[in-house]
């Protein structure tokens, strides 16, 4: 067996098993929406914020983070899969609808 392949095969081993490898999305459609998405519901306060494990409520960033999706929406209309839209727009109507419970403009 050549040095380089030991060597990996010691490095690979040397790997501690409680690390934590960084999930890394496909590229598609959902890598643009899924950060916005997920920092909104941060934001709405739905999700603890990895970084810090607290719940961290910021509404009038949360709204601009569902501005920006609907920005999305319109410039992309016409240009997306049937499966893309309905994504992009049920990730819109869930985050509407809970930021418009947290705003107190609805209750649920």
């Amino acid at each position: 067996m050549p040095d380089k392949e030991k060597s990996k095969k010691k490095q690979a081993k040397k790997k501690k098993p409680d690390e934590i490898r960084e999930f890394i999305p496909s590229l598609d459609f959902s890598s643009i929406v899924l950060p916005f998405y997920t920092q909104a519901l941060i934001k709405l306060g739905m999700v603890k914020e990895p970084m810090t494990d607290k719940e961290e409520e910021n509404v009038e960033l949360a709204k601009r983070l569902i501005d920006l999706l609907a920005l999305l929406k319109e410039r992309t209309k016409g240009n997306l899969k049937p499966e893309e839209e309905k994504f992009l727009a049920a990730c819109l109507q869930q985050l509407r609808m809970s930021y418009m419970e947290k705003a107190n403009i609805i209750k649920l």
